[in-house]
């Protein structure tokens, strides 16, 4: 109780006091004593947690299932890919990853040519699966190298192409390869000779031929990618590789062929009778 003083009666006397009531609660007066805010449930929120693992565990095990038992051609791009991304990011749901990175890169090898830099801009991708991806992008380009190495690459050709394809289609700037080959057309070896632009790169035809002579080739095939997706030569494409045809010819150097990748397909120039 709250206590003040009161006038007395007289001045020779001392002040005494007296309690005063503290005014009631108003809460007393709205449905008697208030509710306590009710604690989290830490059960509910438990079970709920646990439901959710086990909602993509098991989907989990039956996409391992579906390609255990039919293989590949059972599976969508975007699921492939979440059968990867199971043992890069194992404590979550992966499939809207999965479907994000197909649809940001447009497909399955898109995903695997794109720079690191821009995996990592999907939500869910850091930088640690950016570089298994990349890795695993690596694997595949070098096995499909493997491919044509110590064979004659003309009869391995679409070998040829397909590794040219998973090594250029998806990079950002142009980039001009050149395939050394000995007399027996079989590969020495596999070189970027220069990167440019979106839409242009520098080549010099006399070093063009400076390394083919350093390696010993007597051909070569020139190989560059149109970042564009377009992979129809232009007018400066043609031009350049009949310069650089024509320096190589003085040295005994044969130009079997200059291809051009793009994101949907390939070009020769002389498949095209460009050449």
């Amino acid at each position: 109780m709250a206590k003040r003083p009161v006038a007395t009666s007289s001045d020779d006397e001392l002040p005494f006091e007296i309690e005063e009531p503290v005014a009631a609660d108003e809460r007393s007066f709205f449905g008697g004593q208030p509710q306590k805010p009710a604690a989290p449930n830490a059960k509910a929120a438990l079970s709920a947690s646990l439901a959710a693992q086990e909602h993509y565990h098991g989907h989990r095990e039956r996409l391992r299932d579906r390609f255990r038992e039919q293989g590949d051609i059972a599976l969508a791009d975007y699921e492939i890919l979440e059968l990867l991304l199971f043992r890069l990011i194992p404590r979550r749901d992966t499939k809207p990853i999965a479907k994000a990175l197909i649809e940001r890169f447009g497909s399955l090898s898109g995903v695997f040519g794109a720079p690191a830099a821009l995996l990592t801009e999907v939500q869910g991708v850091g930088e640690a699966v950016a570089l298994d991806l990349k890795l695993i992008s690596t694997v595949a380009h070098r096995t499909l190298k493997s491919e044509i190495r110590s064979k004659q690459v003309l009869s391995s050709w679409s070998s040829v192409i397909q590794y040219c394809h998973a090594a250029m289609a998806h990079e950002t700037r142009e980039q001009f390869r050149i395939l050394f080959l000995d007399k027996r057309n079989v590969l020495i070896a596999d070189e970027v000779q220069g990167r440019g632009t979106v839409d242009h790169t520098p080549v010099y035809p006399r070093e063009v031929v400076k390394r083919a002579l350093e390696l010993s080739a007597t051909a070569i095939i020139l190989v560059h990618n149109h970042p564009s997706g377009d992979p129809t030569p232009s007018r400066a494409d043609i031009d350049m590789t009949k310069v650089i045809i024509e320096a190589a010819k003085a040295l005994d150097i044969t130009v079997h062929d200059h291809v051009i990748i793009g994101k949907d397909g390939h070009v020769s120039l002389k498949g095209l009778k460009l050449i």
